[in-house]
């Protein structure tokens, strides 16, 4: 074999060798502390839970893992910052059911959550709960319905959000019960609270995290549990079917990275992240503010990959049903 041959078979050796072989960036990583993209402002129920995992998650991924939140339209703002971002790995966003919301909600979104997002693993589910100010002068769900529907003139709600799953849920509620009710957005469901509580409007449709500690603290009125099963941290909360009513919401949520992030880095992230979840002590911590982990069953990237497009169709056709867009 002539030097040239040598050469060129060297070449082609090399080629292979580097096609074959993932980047260094993805076989090292984590090298530095990565952000968790928390798409909603501190306080709401899906900062309560990034904020719980990601103290684990630093544990098992090997790397600090830095809490940014990034608020605005219902979680869009944050999911495109990062469906955007490098695809390195530094940078993933806990996405959730708002995402799929926002697909059919808004007329021009900044993001196609099925082909900008990779998946990495589905973590936990939280009921939504409805909530009223101290001072409404109502009792359970038929009481509080009733009270509405007389008063939905000067009545008004709130939400963390245009888009987040509480104003989607709130607003399908209303028209469930006939009734047509101002809402108040904020910018997410922390700060709605903090107005709530100063009695600034009426009632909220809020995930659990964000509702358990002011109800315990009888800060506000608990209405109903919009779930099929009663909260063991809110045992004496009743669920809107036993009150009569057939209305169920809940949020799920999971970890996502930009498209085109090598498989070796989702891989990296998914097997810390589920062995952050599954930690004893994390599930406790949870299932404290209202979050339950999903099984392990329903915790592989291919599991949460086939639920996207069912999600989008499932949550776009109430929406589209009930005439709800945006520009």
């Amino acid at each position: 074999m002539t030097l040239g041959h040598k050469l060129a078979a060297a070449c082609a050796i090399s080629l292979v060798i580097a096609v074959t072989m993932p980047p260094a960036s993805a076989q090292d990583w984590p090298t530095r502390p990565v952000t968790m993209v928390v798409p909603f402002p501190p306080g709401g129920g899906t900062d309560v839970l990034g904020r719980i995992v990601a103290q684990r998650l630093s544990e098992t991924l090997g790397q600090r893992v830095i809490v940014e939140n990034v608020g605005g339209a219902g979680g869009m703002i944050g999911s495109a910052r990062v469906a955007h971002a490098p695809p390195d790995g530094y940078q993933f966003v806990v996405g959730s059911r708002a995402d799929a919301i926002n697909q059919t909600l808004y007329k021009h979104p900044l993001y196609n959550f099925k082909e900008d997002l990779a998946p990495v693993i589905l973590i936990a589910d939280q009921p939504m709960i409805l909530i009223a100010r101290k001072g409404l002068p109502v009792d359970g769900l038929q009481d509080f319905i009733g009270y509405v529907k007389k008063n939905q003139a000067t009545m008004r709600s709130g939400s963390a959000g245009i888009g987040s799953t509480g104003y989607v849920d709130c607003a399908l509620f209303n028209q469930a019960i006939g009734v047509k009710v101002q809402d108040i957005p904020y910018r997410g469901g922390g700060p709605a609270l903090v107005d709530l509580i100063g009695q600034q409007f009426d009632y909220f449709c809020t995930l659990s995290p964000t509702a358990v500690p002011p109800v315990k603290a009888g800060l506000v009125k608990a209405i109903a549990m919009l779930s099929r099963k009663r909260l063991p941290s809110l045992p004496d909360v009743r669920t809107a079917f036993e009150q009569g009513m057939n209305f169920e919401a809940s949020t799920w949520f999971g970890f996502f990275l930009p498209m085109a992030t090598p498989a070796a880095i989702i891989k990296k992230l998914h097997d810390a992240t589920a062995a952050a979840i599954n930690t004893p002590a994390v599930q406790a911590r949870l299932a404290e503010t209202g979050t339950f982990v999903v099984p392990p069953e329903h915790q592989s990237t291919e599991y949460l990959q086939s639920i996207i497009g069912p999600e989008i169709e499932k949550n776009g056709a109430p929406l589209k049903a009930a005439g709800m867009s945006i520009e």
